[in-house]
This record gives C-alpha cells, sequence and structure tokens, in this order.
C-alpha cells in the first residue's frame, strides 16, 4: 500500500467518526428538550356562585320511649295470682295486667262497707232528731251538717270505707296508658318485692337524647330536623325535630339535646342510634371537597386564569359529607368572587401559576 492510499483512508474514518458524534450530540439535545418541557396538568372547574350549604352534625344516642311508667303493686305481701300479659304484650288503658291474692282486702272492704251502712243510720237518726225530714241533707245547714256526720260516726266510716277500697284497688295492676308490657321477671305464684312488676312502654314515639360540643351549641336550636339511624342500618332512618337543649355543659364539656321521632319499625326503647342533625347556611360559597388542598400548611383553592393555576388562600367555614362552605383568607390578602372557576380535580400536584388546561 502506498503512502497516497493510506493517507485517504485514515482520512476517510476520521470523517465518519465526526459525523457520528454529530449526530448522537444532536439526539442527547433533543431527548433533554422533551424531559424538561413544562407539563400542562388537566383539570375540571365549577363555577363559584353562592348557594345554600345544607350543614350536617353527627352525635351519638339513645332511644328512650316518650311515655314510659314502672308499675309497682300499692299493696305488698300477697303472692300473685294472675297476670295478664307477658313481655312485649299491648295494652290498653286501663287494662288489668295482674293481681296479687286479695282475700284479705275484701273481707276489710265489706267490714268497712258495714261500718258505713250503720253510720249512714245514726247520721239520719240524728238529722231527724233536730227536725229534718229523711234523705233531705241538702237542705240542712253545712255546719249542722257537718257536726252531726261527726257524732254520728259518718265521717270516720267514709274514710275506713275509702281506705279499705283502695286497698283492694292495690292489689290489681293495671296499665296506666296504652303501649307494650317490659321486665316482666315473676310468674304465677310468687311475691312481688321491693323492685317494680313491669314497665309500661308508650312506643308509639320516642325521644332520642344525644349529645353535642360546647362548640357545636350555636349549630343546635329546638325545631331543628333531624335523622336518626339505627345501627347496622345505614340506609333506613327516621326523620323528627330537637324538642329541647339542656342549657348546661357538663364537666367533659358536653351539651345534652333531645328530639322526639315517631315510633314503629325496629325501633326499641334503650336503643343505641346515630343522629343527624341538619341546617341550612343561606348564600354560602359552596365548594367541593376536593377543591381544597394544603400549601404552606394552610387551605387553598386553585383559580383558574387564562390557562394557569392562581392559589387563593381560603378559610373552611362549614363541612358536610361533600363539600365545604369557604371564605377568601383576608389575612393573607386573598378575595373570591362568584363567577370564578375553581378548580376541582388535578390539582394534587399543582403550584402557584401552574399551567393547565381545561379537561374536555
Amino acid at each position: 500500500m502506498d503512502i497516497r492510499r493510506f493517507a485517504w483512508i485514515i482520512l476517510a474514518v476520521l470523517v465518519l467518526a465526526g459525523c457520528k458524534n454529530t449526530g448522537g450530540q444532536a439526539a442527547s439535545e433533543e431527548d433533554a428538550k422533551l424531559q424538561y418541557a413544562p407539563q400542562v396538568n388537566e383539570v375540571e372547574v365549577v363555577t363559584l356562585a353562592r348557594q345554600d350549604f345544607p350543614m350536617q352534625l353527627l352525635s351519638n344516642g339513645k332511644l328512650s320511649a316518650a311515655q314510659r311508667s314502672a308499675l309497682y303493686f300499692r299493696q305488698s305481701g300477697g303472692v300473685l295470682t294472675r297476670i295478664a300479659g307477658s313481655n312485649g304484650t299491648r295494652v290498653a288503658k286501663g287494662q288489668v295486667i295482674a293481681e296479687i291474692e286479695s282475700s284479705e282486702q275484701r273481707a276489710a272492704l265489706e267490714s268497712a262497707k258495714v261500718d258505713l251502712d250503720r253510720a249512714t243510720l245514726d247520721l239520719q237518726d240524728a238529722l231527724v232528731g233536730q227536725g229534718y225530714p229523711v234523705n233531705a241533707q241538702d237542705n240542712v245547714p253545712e255546719e249542722v251538717l257537718k257536726v252531726a256526720k261527726i257524732r254520728s260516726g259518718y265521717t270516720t266510716a267514709v274514710a275506713n270505707y275509702d281506705k279499705a277500697k283502695r286497698a283492694l284497688d292495690g292489689t290489681v295492676l293495671r296499665a296506666p296508658f296504652a303501649g307494650k308490657l317490659a321486665d316482666i321477671k315473676l310468674k304465677v305464684w310468687e311475691t312481688p318485692g321491693s323492685e317494680p312488676f313491669c314497665t309500661v312502654i308508650n312506643d308509639s314515639s320516642f325521644d332520642v337524647v344525644f349529645t353535642v360540643l360546647e362548640s357545636e351549641y350555636p349549630f343546635v336550636a329546638v325545631g331543628l330536623p333531624v335523622r336518626v339511624f339505627p345501627f347496622g342500618s345505614e340506609d333506613e332512618f327516621v326523620r323528627g325535630s330537637i324538642t329541647s337543649i339542656n342549657p348546661s355543659i357538663d364537666r367533659n364539656g358536653q351539651i345534652s339535646v333531645t328530639a322526639r321521632i315517631p315510633g314503629g319499625g325496629r325501633l326499641v326503647d334503650g336503643m343505641n342510634v346515630k343522629v343527624l342533625v341538619d341546617r341550612i347556611l343561606e348564600k354560602q360559597l359552596v365548594v367541593p371537597k376536593s377543591a381544597v388542598v394544603i400549601r404552606d400548611g394552610l387551605e387553598v383553592v386553585f383559580r383558574y386564569n387564562n390557562g394557569k393555576a392562581d392559589w387563593v388562600y381560603v378559610h373552611t367555614v362549614q363541612a358536610n359529607s361533600e363539600s365545604y362552605a369557604i371564605e377568601a383568607n383576608r389575612d393573607r390578602g386573598a378575595q373570591l368572587a362568584e363567577g370564578e372557576q375553581i378548580i376541582v380535580s388535578g390539582n394534587l400536584n399543582l403550584a402557584d401559576g401552574s399551567k393547565v388546561q381545561l379537561k374536555q
């Protein structure tokens, strides 16, 4: 190989190497441009408007029959001779529930009746002796009649008869109002003690007692609607309203609230329930919860502004299960107005001034 041909081969190799390096450098620069191209986030927006905001307060409570009474026998010592129902039996007002042995009381009443009849005759004799006709007590002066009743023993006989009658009545237990029987533990021929024989529960309506925190006191008011959910039945609820608020805070910083709901269904006295109190705040700026994010340890929303996301510092005034009622954070110089578009999705990684585009 002569020197000239060798030189040409060397020159060709150098030219090819230079072209290869130039192409590789161009490709690297293009990759770098793609890697650092600014990212445009797709977002969704809602138009900010003032609207009614349904507030919700959740608490736990317990049902108590609006009308309930623990019943005792007024007479003690007798054995049960009759029980006219069992737990869960529905009774009418005045219906007999149970009776205890009453022979002694019946005998006492008969004796008192005899004494009363005798005293009645003596009273008539006393009045006739003073010139008043028989069975004409309405015409006897009040003071004369009073003295005659005392001297004849009539007043004492009436008192003894009434006492004996109450004693006999005390051997019978009657329902003070319509409802269901509960807490019956004794059987016939057992002797009632100092505990109630049973409880009558009027389950046509219930009071639900629940507590709210001291900070939540301004939220509740008499007449506000409530929804009551039995535990384990998230889709079933009963509507009612608040009837009273105890104007005292307990040592745990809580306030007792009572609401009234209709009975029926599977509601029973003493049942634990969840209580949801609903209240409407008028003319609030409302956004979905997804619109509010945290930046610099503060709450912000992003406002869509000609392809950019501007963050606005806000306060969440109230919250429910889906939304926030917000207001501009004046301490940060923030402002919000109706008609502005607030970003509600694609905002988790946004910064102030990020480029965005509306999702189609």
